[in-house]
């Protein structure tokens, strides 16, 4: 089996949170990222949506895109506008041969409002999550018909966030699954059971890790996710909590094959992101090695 190993330009760049960003060019981050050993990283605000421009970078630091993150409104918005919303970013993904579209939703999430407590999220009833479940497999397959596929990302903080209401989300839909260990864990979600339930569905995995003494730390009913991300509540695999060589295992189990993308936001003067794209890297060759996976470029 064959895996490729990416990174999130989050841990140089954070987009909720300024503060915790490193003041780097897009050049230097693909640079940081090639001598960690990835060959893809998923985009951020520092890239332009042009491969006409990006694509003699890339090229330059042996990066390709791997995937980038899209904040839906399908929760409450119309299913035309969220296809005009997504258009450009579609025909960008395409000319860069991504794999597919990580599709983040944000309507009534609170992932992003540092003011609003993690006990704060939206809740929805199963008929709601029914309904939600239908808009958003009708906006699934028409991407896909346009030729980009969107792999849908569980999210501390918004509608699906916890192992019963991913259950329930992928129930009512047929959308492509974005698996996220770290962000389940952080939900109180069992990170190997939801591989066994929905592995038929995962197109995409993040190899987020967590620091469990953070997360059981927190106080939900007055700290928000962004204070648990100033906390120290991610890091990269081989830093934190997670036994990510038995989640790669049963990646391997399952038959998974395609990316796995590390995804760390946290604070750049604590966790040089060189420092940490380098552990992040090394763990996963390990725990690919021991699940027998080939990485390839």
């Amino acid at each position: 089996m064959k895996a490729k190993l990416g990174i999130a330009p989050i841990a140089w760049w954070n987009d909720d949170l300024a503060e915790l960003s490193d003041d780097v060019s897009l050049e230097e981050c693909l640079r940081q990222a090639s001598v960690a050993g990835f060959t893809g990283m998923e985009t951020g605000r520092r890239f332009p949506m042009d491969m006409a421009e990006l694509g003699p970078i890339l090229n330059k630091y042996g990066i390709s895109v791997c995937g980038g993150w899209f904040s839906g409104l399908l929760l409450d918005g119309d299913l035309e506008v969220e296809k005009e919303r997504v258009a450009q970013q579609l025909a960008f993904f395409k000319a860069a041969h991504a794999p597919c579209i990580v599709y983040g939703e944000t309507a009534r999430s609170v992932q992003g409002v540092k003011s609003a407590p993690l006990a704060s999220k939206p809740k929805l009833t199963e008929a709601e999550i029914a309904a939600y479940g239908r808009k958003i497999s009708d906006f699934a397959d028409w991407c896909a018909g346009e030729g980009m596929p969107i792999s849908y990302h569980h999210h501390m903080a918004a509608a699906i966030e916890t192992e019963a209401e991913l259950d329930l989300f992928m129930k009512h839909s047929t959308v492509p699954l974005l698996y996220d260990a770290g962000h389940m864990a952080f939900a109180g979600g069992d990170v190997l059971r939801v591989l066994d339930n929905h592995h038929k569905r995962i197109t995409h995995v993040h190899t987020k890790d967590v620091r469990a003494s953070v997360i059981d730390g927190l106080d939900r009913s007055r700290e928000s996710f962004l204070d648990a991300v100033v906390k120290g509540a991610f890091t990269v695999p081989g830093d934190g909590s997670l036994d990510f060589e038995a989640i790669v295992q049963r990646c391997a189990h399952h038959g998974y094959e395609g990316w796995f993308v590390v995804e760390a936001e946290q604070d750049p003067k604590v966790s040089p992101p060189l420092d940490m794209a380098i552990k992040g890297h090394k763990e996963l060759m390990r725990v690919m090695a021991a699940a027998g996976y080939e990485v390839v470029q």
